[in-house]
């Protein structure tokens, strides 16, 4: 069943690669939606996919920013099927 997590990491998450690090780990995982830097320096990302892809997915972010991300705010709903692709906001 495709889900949607909506995810916002705080901490040292811009100027890092991390926006690049996210398309490609969503991407490697058949994973669609976007992900884009805030004013606040917090990063934003909506992932749509199956649920073990997307947890996978999370895991995968936590473990290559370790150092990086301080706070992790995220929900789970239901998809939309909007995305084609996964892609980085400017």
């Amino acid at each position: 069943m495709q889900k949607r997590l909506h995810i916002y990491y705080t901490g040292s998450v811009q100027g890092v690669g991390f926006r690049f690090t996210v398309e490609r780990t969503a991407n490697s995982l058949g994973l669609f939606g976007w992900v884009k830097n805030l004013g606040d320096g917090r990063v934003e990302a909506v992932v749509e996919g199956e649920e073990p892809a997307l947890e996978s997915f999370r895991q995968k972010i936590l473990d290559i920013f370790d150092g990086y991300i301080r706070q992790v705010k995220s929900g789970l709903g239901e998809a939309t099927g909007e995305f084609g692709s996964f892609d980085i906001r400017f």
